[in-house]
């Protein structure tokens, strides 16, 4: 049978906030270079934000070639701090650097959605999270990453808000389903709004 609903995304936060919603879909990873995509976005000095949305585009027209029936929900975020873009990163030092790096700023993340149905783009869309970080010593960095350890690797910003990365914060803005990156609200709402799910 022919899934009516695909997300585009291995992701096991994504798919979860999928079925907590109580829909019906099948998920399918994009077979995508990210970086490779990113490149020539950055050289060519697209904002962060656009970054988000041509990812999230991307994937969801890759997946779409195997469902050409179906409804490809395809999602993105990236992390950016003025026009830098963060990517995961790679050991522990570099996690410490991207923490003071944020320390006293106000970071955005970006998330989009794109709905695709064969070639066609039915939807995108964006939301965004301000997060602003605390001030923090480079010996409160050290505690912090040898507590959290290898977590601190998984995610753009060296940080996981549901566990003790909520403590780098002092005010936070945005949609909570923004910051784990796949805007449910708006998304539920297209998706009633195609008839896709019951309205």
């Amino acid at each position: 049978m022919t899934p009516s609903l695909v997300l585009a995304s291995a992701s096991p936060f994504r798919r979860a906030l999928l079925e907590n919603a109580g829909l019906e879909f099948t998920a399918r990873a994009a077979e995508l270079d990210e970086r490779a995509l990113e490149k020539p976005l950055e050289e060519e000095g697209a904002a962060p934000e656009e970054v988000a949305v041509r990812l999230a585009e991307a994937k969801a027209r890759n997946v779409a070639k195997h469902f050409p029936q179906a409804l490809v929900i395809g999602s993105d975020q990236t992390m950016s701090l003025g026009q830098r873009v963060y990517h995961k990163p790679k050991d522990m030092a570099e996690a410490g650097q991207h923490l003071l790096s944020l320390s006293g700023k106000t970071h955005r993340l970006n998330s989009a959605i794109v709905l695709v149905r064969g070639e066609e783009i039915l939807w995108r869309h964006l939301s965004s999270a301000h997060m602003s970080v605390r001030t923090l010593t480079p010996e409160f960095v050290d505690r912090h990453l040898q507590r959290v350890g290898g977590k601190a690797l998984s995610s753009v910003g060296a940080y996981q808000l549901e566990g003790e990365g909520i403590q780098l914060f002092e005010k936070i803005e945005g949609d909570y389903f923004t910051i784990l990156g796949l805007p449910m609200l708006p998304l539920l709402a297209k998706l009633r709004e195609l008839g896709t799910i019951d309205a």
